[in-house]
């Protein structure tokens, strides 16, 4: 087995990763949060968006609005003791102005917004805010992937970063897969689609192309150029609409709760590399933290009062196999040995006496989101 520390290679032929694998010193930390924002409309009416609920004839108004950004950014001020947030993945938010407005609510002058404007149907896409003092933001490979099924639907997000603190790089996927609305059963099928594409954006992050695949030789450096594409850190997070053991999360895009899967790097086959067809049928998989936090009845970050009457854990994190164990420069931070911490952000002011997420009321004009944010933290490892 080839064991990776940083961009050294150790040949162990029993060695178990989880058990002999040295993690470089930690020299920083990254706060990382997702939040499904419910619904944060522009005032304007939008040429786009076929949503016709969020207007002023409706109460949709500016103070309305006003409202509800300022208290969506008291939230976010309040995330990691007070600090904020340094990588803040949200959806349901109309579009850039929107995102560029809560930037300034927040007031963190550090913060910076990536955003693409899709097409979807009811006019709200998926962002990323990122700290400058972090991170540098490749504009030229950001991209919004659309899943087309009889409409436009909700986009995936693909943000490249790189970390200052120590040049590694980073993707970041933002997911906001398609609701329940019309049935969990009927509606599984277009969650399956999403995390379908999500995989492959997944294996073409992680994976050579063809024509790159085809040019290499049977030799060490071929095979440390193999892994070095299978290590890169790549973390998905997002409101999939599905529970961490639903067919789509599990199964379709591949995120599990043991490092089975993750453990293997690419090897030789009988002293060769492995033929093209089996290195392109070869599908990565993800580990989902997610699981932590299920010991408990009543665990999750949205709750539909029509449903199952308690909390679903829809909105997730998930790492690759680089950034499960720290391969390339950055490792999800571990309280628990190989487990990523993990939580959900509850505080008191968003809370109903039930426990459940106060959600924005149009009519009082208070509250927040339907959904808790959740959170994680990277550690920034010496290379």
């Amino acid at each position: 087995m080839i064991i990776r520390q940083g961009r050294r290679f150790l040949v162990a032929r029993e060695a178990k990763m989880l058990n002999d694998f040295v993690v470089p010193a930690t020299v920083g930390r990254i706060n990382v949060a997702f939040w499904n924002l419910q619904n944060l409309f522009d005032t304007d009416i939008s040429k786009l968006a076929a949503d016709l609920e969020f207007t002023p004839v409706n109460g949709w108004d500016r103070r309305a609005f006003e409202t509800k950004v300022s208290n969506l950014a008291e939230v976010v001020r309040l995330m990691f003791d007070g600090q904020g947030p340094d990588l803040l993945g949200i959806c349901e938010i109309e579009n850039r102005r929107v995102g560029e407005i809560l930037l300034k609510a927040i007031g963190r002058e550090d913060y910076a917004l990536a955003h693409v404007e899709h097409p979807d149907i009811r006019g709200i896409d998926t962002s990323l805010i990122y700290s400058k003092s972090h991170f540098e933001f490749d504009e030229s490979k950001t991209r919004g992937h659309l899943v087309n099924l009889r409409y436009p639907t909700r986009d995936i997000f693909e943000v490249h970063l790189k970390v200052k603190a120590n040049n590694s790089d980073l993707v970041v996927m933002v997911n906001h897969w398609p609701s329940r609305s019309l049935g969990r059963l009927e509606t599984e099928p277009f969650r399956m689609t999403v995390a379908s594409h999500c995989g492959r954006l997944l294996d073409e992050n992680v994976k050579l192309s063809r024509k790159d695949y085809l040019q290499l030789k049977d030799d060490d450096a071929s095979l440390d150029k193999l892994n070095d594409a299978w290590d890169r850190n790549v973390l998905i997070m997002g409101d999939l609409n599905d529970e961490p053991w639903d067919r789509s999360v599990l199964e379709t895009l591949g995120a599990g709760f043991t490092t089975d899967h993750l453990e293997e790097p690419i090897k030789f086959a009988r002293g060769c590399l492995p033929s093209y067809r089996s290195y392109a049928s070869k599908s990565a998989w993800l580990f989902n933290p997610m699981w932590s936090l299920m010991a408990e009845p009543d665990q999750g970050t949205h709750y539909y009062s029509r449903g199952t009457q308690t909390m679903t854990m829809l909105d997730q994190f998930m790492l690759s196999r680089g950034l499960f164990f720290g391969l390339q420069g950055l490792q999800g931070k571990q309280s628990t040995p190989g487990i990523p911490e993990v939580g959900i952000f509850r505080p008191e002011i968003m809370m109903t006496r039930k426990g459940r997420p106060r959600e924005f009321d149009l009519e009082n004009r208070s509250g927040y989101s339907d959904h808790f944010p959740i959170t994680t933290t990277l550690n920034v490892l010496e290379t």
